[in-house]
């Protein structure tokens, strides 16, 4: 006996996904659907439209993490479902955590004793940890005015033009004055003698870069320091620092041991640092660290006990997920010192391969350092017939993402594109990049002056006294709003928020 079973028309498990009748409909957009459908075709219609993001690895505008070894995705996907802030419930994550925030602080020659704790808490970036970093700046320097019978509702940081945006966010969200040093065509880093001649007795801190999101120079910490010791002296203020080492405090101590821009420096009371940088772990961990516990007011840890035990946070954060601070741990163990060096040097290796090959088109000025972050930021000799925008805009044909800004005041002349050479950024890759970006300016310059171009039509219609009206294709039209919108962001909205 044959045993047959005829499906109905809406059960769609017989066929595949794309037999089905869900790719015939649009994914919801603003408003759940009424009905559910079936996993395969949620996943399958979802990750084909993830296919029109870009490629993270050719994703050179970005500094965060791209790559990590196999193992450490395991590890990741395993404690993907921990909450972090259960600290009672997932104690080796907390203990992972504190072993991380105590080899960070060595790492940043921090002054503690044979069996003393380092202060210190991972982040969900370097922004939250700017934010906890300005919180413990201001709340001190409050007391110390309350207790003197002074003003304390007019706090200010100084810092350089240059500063990630995330500095703007804090002096806005906070209320505290940001007070910024202008750049010069010549210098695109704060400079420290202005700096210090901006700091009074409402300065919560002054805020040194080590590593600049516009072109990687470390600013001089170290001159910083001790110009800030004698103006201290002077006029018997304690005006302390902060060095965001977002980008440059995973470099600096492998590449450079000898620079001094850490806790070697007495007036360095915090770093903040990017763990999902050169940390070498997927975007989402950042970390702050303290000289002491002095330096953290205690009125700004809470102590929780609803989750089973009482737990100090000092954190903007609550819930989040335990996995970057294990990967943290991952590749700390994993790599060492040794391993560390050996990822840092192959990054300043490949970006000087990469700027010898823009050096030798003859085309580009190197707007960046060789000592500091291992990136390469560079504008174009002649940018009167075509400039970095349509470089950046056209390399995108070939999969590269490279991004073209220009820089804070008074430095806004100034157009760059810039590569960061990250851990899975291989010479072959920087090879092809400079192979790319030369057909990119063949074709440019193959191609009318789009500016120039106008410009001679109008005068020629202007002396014709006639009036031309062109019909624009979708792709122009879209072409004149993306510039209408640069300008817009250039003129009203800061540009160093690149990251």
């Amino acid at each position: 006996m044959v045993l047959s079973k005829t499906f109905s028309k809406s059960d769609d498990s017989i066929h595949s996904t794309f037999a089905s009748r869900y790719v015939r409909t649009s994914l919801p957009r603003f408003k759940m659907p009424e009905n559910s459908i079936p996993k395969e075709a949620a996943f399958q219609i979802i990750n084909d439209e993830l296919m029109l993001d870009g490629n993270p690895r050719l994703n050179l505008a970005s500094f965060v993490t791209t790559w990590m070894e196999p193992e450490c995705d395991k590890l990741i996907m395993a404690s993907v479902n921990k909450n972090y802030v259960d600290m009672d419930e997932y104690p080796v994550t907390t203990e992972l955590q504190n072993r991380c925030v105590n080899m960070i602080a060595h790492l940043f020659n921090a002054p503690l004793g044979e069996a003393e704790a380092a202060v210190g808490v991972g982040t969900v970036g370097s922004s939250e940890a700017i934010m906890l970093a300005g919180l413990a700046f201001k709340r001190k320097w409050q007391n110390k005015m309350k207790a003197e019978g002074k003003p304390y509702d007019k706090p200010n940081i100084v810092t350089g033009a240059n500063v990630q945006v995330c500095w703007e966010k804090f002096a806005r969200y906070f209320e505290v004055e940001l007070k910024e040093v202008k750049l010069r065509e010549d210098y695109l880093v704060m400079d420290p003698v202005k700096a210090v001649e901006m700091v009074d007795e409402n300065t919560i801190c002054v805020a040194a870069i080590l590593g600049s999101t516009l072109n990687g120079e470390f600013e001089d910490v170290k001159l910083l320091n001790d110009l800030l010791i004698e103006k201290n002296k002077q006029t018997g203020w304690d005006t302390p620092i902060h060095v965001d080492a977002a980008s440059g405090g995973f470099i600096a101590p492998f590449l450079y041991p000898e620079l001094e821009w850490d806790f070697r420096l007495p007036l360095v009371k915090s770093i903040n640092v990017s763990g999902h940088k050169y940390g070498l772990v997927y975007a989402g961990i950042g970390w702050v660290i303290w000289r002491s516990k002095e330096d953290l007011p205690e009125e700004l840890i809470f102590h929780i006990n609803y989750l089973g035990t009482d737990q100090p946070t000092f954190t903007l954060n609550f819930s989040k997920g335990s996995s970057q601070v294990i990967a943290q741990y991952y590749q700390l163990i994993r790599l060492g010192f040794e391993g560390y060096k050996n990822v840092m040097e192959n990054c300043r290796e490949n970006m000087l391969v990469l700027k010898a090959g823009l050096e030798k088109t003859g085309r580009f000025n190197i707007v960046s350092k060789d000592n500091g972050v291992p990136l390469v930021a560079f504008s174009l000799k002649n940018n009167s017939c075509h400039d970095e925008f349509e470089v950046s805009d056209y390399l995108r044909r070939f999969g590269w993402i490279v991004p073209a800004y220009t820089m804070p005041p008074d430095a806004q002349n100034v157009t760059v594109l810039r590569v960061v050479i990250r851990e899975d950024f291989s010479r072959t890759l920087a090879e092809r990049l400079v192979i790319d970006i030369q057909k990119v300016l063949h074709e440019l310059d193959t191609l009318p002056a789009k500016i120039t171009a106008k410009i001679a039509l109008n005068g020629e219609n202007a002396d014709k006294n006639v009036t031309v009206v062109t019909k624009k294709s979708a792709i122009e039209t879209q072409r004149e709003i993306t510039t209408v919108w640069k300008k817009f962001v250039m003129e009203k909205k800061k540009m160093n928020g690149v990251c």
